[in-house]
């Protein structure tokens, strides 16, 4: 019995010796899981600190420096306070040559995630210059290409702020191919989703054809560059000297080349620009314009549009002066104001509604159209119409431009693309043959007092029809008399009507209001094949 107590005390003792070890067991493993817990705690916290330094304090100092922003203060500047959610902060780049793997930083040289623009989903990437100059890596290429991905399908516009060496020459091929995965998410999204580009560095060789397939381009005047050779480049091969601002600055893409879209004088200033016009652009080509509540009278007045075009049909007037007596408060965002002058175009809204604006500018070159012009107002036109945005066109055009330089120049194929966008045309809107005339579905065309509808001037009309006659004052008056007025336009139906300048707007935001709900469709086809 002595035996059994002390079997039972022993079994008992040992019973216990083990619940106790197994309770140490449990106890140490938890405390192993705490530890491991807050160590992969303080690795997270420490990576996405670094992360949010980029290329570490002294290149955000030499960003500064320069008067440029870094990539994270850009991204927080242009969305609305707290929403940006940022994608692939860990991302680190693959390469192991030459020394690359001793030198990685989180998230690499490109910043992606999606924020919000006025309360509106945005998906937005901001190439870093203090990583590896912000050159292109395969994992910097999926970054942005899951961004462009996920753009597409909830249907939010793409902005790309780009501020990048070009391809990271270290990768070889697979920074080409980074390259040419984004440019075929920028053909598929044409179209479909609305793409920006503000280019706030140097933007050099294959990296320049991403902005050139966006909707628009907007540059940082005195920092950003666009070029497919640098200057030392151009040197060699063509024995040119050039600064890189005369190569592929701001002025030169805004005023000569055409690239891009309009400047801005520092990063703040653009970005701030950038935030106003997303406000006009509608989310997808499955959304309507934007509509927003506006405080100027839809039915108001103009009076000063009844005095604006000179009595002396020669004379210029400046064609501004009747956009911004007719749009909401006054407000019109130009795009490409300082190229082909001859032409305006941009956005406005009418009682609240985005708009598109095209019209002849008849203060340079009395508004006639040549080749800039016309590649300047088809493509704005096309893109008004992918995204439903309807046009309101205001037509003072006197003709084409004549003289070999143009003729030379191709105006015949290139006059056919402004034409081409207006008959290609299904968003709803109008205002003769090339400007959104009735024949190329204008929905409302009307004609002020003032409008002469006519083949050409008087003087180079009878100059054909009675050439060789030496006294053909009288009947230039007699062809002015039958031509220089709207009436044959209206008697034929070409126009609504003849209406009294002051009184546009109004007939313009009924006629809008009217249309919201027209449907026309062009006939099933692959791909038109634009005049090119």
């Amino acid at each position: 019995m002595a035996l059994a107590l002390v079997r039972s005390s022993a079994g008992g003792l040992m019973n216990h010796g083990v619940l106790a070890l197994r309770g140490n067991n449990t106890s140490l493993l938890r405390h192993c899981s705490i530890a491991h817990t807050l160590q992969i705690r303080n690795n997270i916290k420490k990576k996405r600190s670094e992360a949010l330094l980029g290329g570490g304090q002294k290149r955000i100092d030499a960003q500064h420096k320069k008067g440029k922003l870094t990539a994270r203060e850009r991204v927080e500047l242009l969305c609305d306070p707290d929403s940006f959610v940022e994608f692939d902060v860990f991302s680190e780049h693959t390469c192991t040559d030459f020394g690359m793997e001793n030198q990685k930083f989180p998230g690499d040289s490109v910043v992606t995630g999606h924020g919000f623009i006025h309360g509106r989903l945005t998906y937005i990437f901001s190439q870093d210059f203090t990583v590896f100059g912000g050159s292109l890596s395969s994992i910097h290429a999926k970054k942005i290409c899951k961004i462009m991905d996920q753009a597409m399908l909830v249907g939010a516009p793409v902005i790309g702020l780009n501020d990048s060496g070009g391809a990271r020459i270290q990768e070889g091929v697979e920074s080409l191919a980074g390259y040419a995965d984004i440019f075929q998410r920028n053909v598929m999204s044409s179209g479909v989703v609305p793409q920006i580009s503000l280019i706030m560095g140097p933007c050099a060789g294959g990296a320049v054809y991403s902005p050139a397939l966006t909707d628009f381009t907007f540059m940082v005047e005195d920092s950003s560059y666009l070029f497919i050779t640098g200057p030392d480049v151009v040197k060699a091969v063509t024995n040119e000297d050039v600064t890189q601002e005369e190569l592929g600055g701001a002025r030169t893409h805004t005023t000569l080349s055409g690239v891009a879209h309009n400047a801005f004088q520092n990063d703040i200033h653009a970005l701030l620009n950038l935030r106003t016009f997303m406000g006009y652009l509608p989310q997808s080509n499955q959304d309507p314009s934007p509509i927003r509540e506006c405080d100027d009278p839809w039915d108001r007045d103009v009076p000063g549009l009844d005095t604006v075009v000179p009595l002396e049909s020669t004379a210029a007037y400046n064609m501004l002066d009747v956009v911004t007596g007719i749009v909401d408060e006054g407000d019109f965002f130009e795009i490409m104001p300082n190229y082909a002058k001859n032409i305006i175009i941009g956005f406005a809204r009418m009682n609240g509604r985005t708009v598109g604006i095209v019209g002849n500018q008849p203060k340079f070159a009395a508004g006639c159209l040549d080749i800039n012009s016309s590649v300047k107002g088809a493509r704005f036109v096309r893109f008004c119409d992918a995204f439903n945005i309807p046009l309101v066109t205001f037509v003072d055009v006197p003709g084409f431009l004549p003289g070999t330089a143009q003729e030379y120049g191709g105006i015949i194929r290139h006059g056919a693309k402004l034409l081409y966008a207006f008959a290609e045309a299904t968003a709803y809107g109008g205002a003769y043959d090339v400007m959104s005339s009735k024949h190329l579905r204008g929905d409302m065309n009307y004609t002020w007092p003032t409008a002469e509808v006519a083949v050409m001037g008087a003087k180079g009309a009878v100059s054909i029809l009675y050439r060789g006659k030496s006294d053909v004052a009288e009947i230039e008056k007699k062809y002015m008399e039958k031509f220089g007025n709207p009436f044959p336009a209206a008697v034929r139906g070409f126009v609504d009507d003849i209406i009294e300048p002051r009184t546009t707007r109004r007939r313009i935001c009924q006629d809008l209001d009217k249309l919201a709900s027209k449907k026309l469709s062009n006939p099933w086809k692959k791909h038109a094949n634009i005049p090119l």
